[in-house]
């Protein structure tokens, strides 16, 4: 009987749709299961297998047709496939977890017109494997091989949500299986079921990594050496494209995305992408962009620089044209990787000795010159924070150095030549010995400086990485930032001479302090500041002279707190009210409003200017009132009127204090760092607070990013702040000093009013430490018997 017409153009269309998938490469895997196969190279090998010296490997192709791609089945991964005939599924011996699951077929589990389908699933030691039913004598529709290099995804919540299933993804080398189910825990147990037979795996090996153990054996044998290199094209250069990674990646990406706006695939894919853009090297005119998009991929993607070095050596190994541009653009680019990452040890081993090979190779030789100067970097290269920026890169492709200049307040700037691995610490020592400040007993560093911010660089960053975020935000502020020398630490401040150098960076640096409003003092003596400072820059009082701006002399918050505060109306109470409000604001009334802001903005600013020119004219005339001083005595009048404030010498630091732990907003408070005591000063009072000596610090450290922790006593003193590295990094430097110093015990003072007013800090502001605010501390010192402080510091 002749099939019905309707049926008969179906049986048509799937066996048409079956013979299209054979002719593109992707095999009828329902009918006949889907099974692991490995192409021709980078096979993977299990991690015990001992490979021959011939290890034979070609460069990887791909084949024309899924016929001859289905016949290239590596032995390796035959041997770990289980045959398993149509036996009955429910007796299988091995099956560790089974169970129905529905797996995502073409389309996607979100097309609302291709629903998944149910399958039957069992997982064995060797395998995930889908049948299409759990009776006996059910025919298996598919295998998925899992080896160390597999990975799995936990249920996502947001597929839920959008989906009603909770997934559970498992990737393998050719496949990656979409599993759903409805219930969360029938997920996570098969999660954890696959992940524990992924973590049972021996761990598998490429040919690249074989070769490399090779050639590290057979190192002291040329003859065996030059034979590995000749049986495998895998270690010399290619001018073919790489279709798979010379490391293994695990199939998949538990996190493929970079921190940033920039977006990757899985690391698989990056791998043979970054060799693509090696391979551009060699054509390229202008490869400094190209060498730091590289740079930035391994950073993002720190597993990928084993892999990048790899590429480079090989691709540097009997080049056709060694010495060449292309070749030299090869050496350059791995002259920059050597000094932003440290490869892992075995590559290491391997990169040596493919820098001791070129030497012997090619004596004499730019590549020769290359390969020494990769050694010497490798030995200092601890890490980058940023990417070499351009101009870096191009001093590392002429193997020189760059020259750092660094601002000195009261000096002229001085240039220091600096690599890849120079630190601060370095530079500031440099600058001590060269501007003879090597007697001083103060403590002096490098700092960031900009018109906004001002902040310390860490003893150990690196200080190509401090310019390369500077180039950042000069693009971005004007004036742009710069590298200052500074006074760090005040230990001694008495007896500076006055004709020294220090005392010009003193001077300097009380002026700053001034300037931001860091001196609390009366504005007759910010007006006497600021005319010694005209008399230490001009001399006497000339029309003709220079003149600074206002802002430059004077601190401007002063003026501003002249001006009268703006007057805000209570919001609206009433709903009604609101609503008049709003669309009055967006008519008439609107523009209205607008202009007078507009004009209450500009009578604040002439109010403001008013304010300068008056504040000016009474500096001018305290000027004139200077005639015959010199710029040495006009100096030391002005260090002598800032000393006299009690914090001279310490470090403050905006922190804002709850009064209460619990509905109170907090309160804004100076924390100054001494190198005798810790002080808390009210913003624009010239006392403190209250002041504690070290003695008196049990310990401290940060109780999270944004709040910093003193222990006092039996009172715990937290502090909001965004500088919590900075002053935790400070106490521990005038820690190391007192401990370097060993100061003899002074005997009791008698307490001052100050200290002795138990309403100077409100009890709130160190509440009892309770439970949870224990944390281990950052740093901690054992309390000295007998010592007290003043609300100036220790005695």
């Amino acid at each position: 009987m002749p099939f019905p017409g309707g049926l008969w153009w179906l049986l048509c269309c799937r066996q048409g749709f079956t013979l299209l998938r054979r002719d593109y490469g992707e095999a009828d895997r329902e009918a006949d299961g889907e099974e692991e196969e490995e192409e021709a190279s980078f096979e993977l090998r299990a991690q015990g297998d001992q490979g021959s010296l011939e290890v034979s490997l070609s460069q990887p192709t791909r084949s024309s047709s899924g016929s001859e791609r289905s016949l290239l089945v590596a032995e390796e991964m035959r041997s770990l496939i289980v045959e398993k005939g149509p036996g009955p599924v429910e007796d299988d011996p091995d099956a560790l977890i089974k169970g129905w699951l529905q797996r995502e077929v073409r389309g996607g589990v979100k097309t609302p017109w291709i629903r998944p389908r149910k399958y039957w699933f069992v997982l064995t030691p060797d395998s995930l494997d889908y049948y299409s039913s759990n009776e006996k004598g059910a025919r298996r529709l598919g295998s998925l091989v899992l080896t160390s290099l597999c990975s799995v995804l936990w249920p996502d919540k947001q597929t839920y949500k959008e989906t009603g299933y909770w997934s559970v993804t498992v990737f393998g080398r050719k496949h990656c299986y979409r599993l759903y189910t409805e219930r969360l825990k029938e997920a996570v147990r098969w999660v954890c079921a696959v992940q524990k037979v992924i973590d049972s795996k021996a761990p598998v090996q490429t040919p690249t990594q074989l070769l490399m153990r090779d050639v590290e054996e057979h190192c002291g044998s040329p003859e065996v050496l030059e034979q590995i290199y000749r049986c495998n094209p895998i270690l010399r250069y290619t001018s073919s494209p790489l279709y798979a990674p010379l490391l293994p990646f695990p199939y998949g990406s538990l996190d493929q995305s970079a921190p940033g706006p920039r977006s990757y695939t899985a690391l698989r894919d990056e791998a043979v992408k970054l060799f693509n853009s090696l391979q551009q090297l060699e054509s390229e005119r202008d490869p400094v962009p190209l060498m730091q998009g590289v740079l930035q991929t391994c950073l993002d993607l720190p597993p990928l620089v084993d892999e990048i070095y790899c590429q480079l050596v090989k691709q540097t190994t009997e080049p056709p044209a060694p010495g060449g541009q292309g070749d030299l653009h090869y050496w350059q680019l791995l002259t920059c990787m050597s000094c932003t990452f440290l490869p892992s040890p075995p590559v290491l081993r391997f990169l040596r000795f493919h820098l001791d090979r070129t030497e012997s190779r090619f004596p004499a030789s730019e590549m020769a010159e290359y390969a020494c100067f990769i050694r010497e970097a490798l030995g200092k290269t601890k890490g980058r924070e940023c990417v070499p920026s351009l101009e870096e890169i191009l001093v590392l492709m002429r193997r020189q150095e760059m020259i750092c200049t660094v601002h000195c307040p009261g000096a002229p700037a001085c240039s220091v030549a600096i690599s890849s691995h120079t630190t601060a610490q370095e530079v500031a020592q440099e600058l001590v010995s060269r501007l003879g400040l090597s007697q001083s007993p103060n403590l002096f560093a490098l700092y960031e400086q900009s018109r906004r911010r001002e902040h310390p660089v860490g003893s150990a960053t690196l200080l190509a990485d401090v310019l390369t975020s500077l180039a950042g935000e000069e693009r971005e502020q004007d004036p742009p930032c710069r590298l200052c020398f500074k006074h760090y630490g005040f230990l001694d401040t008495d007896n500076v001479p006055r004709d020294s150098l220090e005392f010009a960076l003193l001077f300097e640096q009380a002026h700053e302090m001034v300037l931001r409003g860091y001196v609390p003092t009366s504005e007759e003596t910010l007006q006497t500041l600021a005319a010694l400072r005209l008399q230490s820059l001009n001399s006497d009082f000339s029309t003709h002279a220079p003149f600074p701006r206002l802002e430059e002399l004077f601190p401007p918050q002063v003026l501003h707190a002249r001006l009268p505060a703006p007057c805000h109306r209570p919001p609206a109470k009433c709903r009604g009210a609101r609503l008049r409000a709003g669309l009055l604001a967006g008519g008439l009334w609107g523009q209205a409003l607008a202009k007078q802001r507009a004009e209450r903005d500009q009578r604040l600013r002439g109010r403001l200017r008013e304010e300068g020119a008056s504040t000016m004219a009474a500096i001018l005339e305290k000027w004139k009132l200077l005639q015959g001083m010199g710029r040495p005595e006009a100096m030391a009048a002005y260090v002598a009127l800032v000393r006299e404030w009690p914090g001279f010498g310490s470090t403050l630091f905006d922190v804002d204090v709850r009064a209460s732990p619990v509905g109170a907003a907090p309160q804004r408070l100076w924390l100054g760092i001494g190198a005798k005591a810790v002080s808390l000063y009210k913003p624009g009072e010239p006392e403190p607070l209250d002041s504690f000596c070290y003695s008196r610090i049990s310990s401290f450290g940060a109780s999270d990013s944004g709040t910093f922790r003193i222990s006092v006593e039996d009172r715990d003193l937290l502090f909001e702040t965004s500088q919590v590295e900075e002053i935790a990094q400070l106490l521990n430097t005038y820690l190391a000093s007192a401990a370097a110093r060993q100061p003899p015990l002074s005997p009791e003072p008698a307490p001052s009013p100050a200290a002795s007013d138990p309403t100077a800090l409100p009890r709130g502001l160190c509440p009892t430490a309770g439970p949870w605010q224990h944390q281990p501390p950052v740093g901690s010192f054992h309390s000295q018997p007998g010592a007290r402080c003043g609300p100036a510091g220790c005695s």
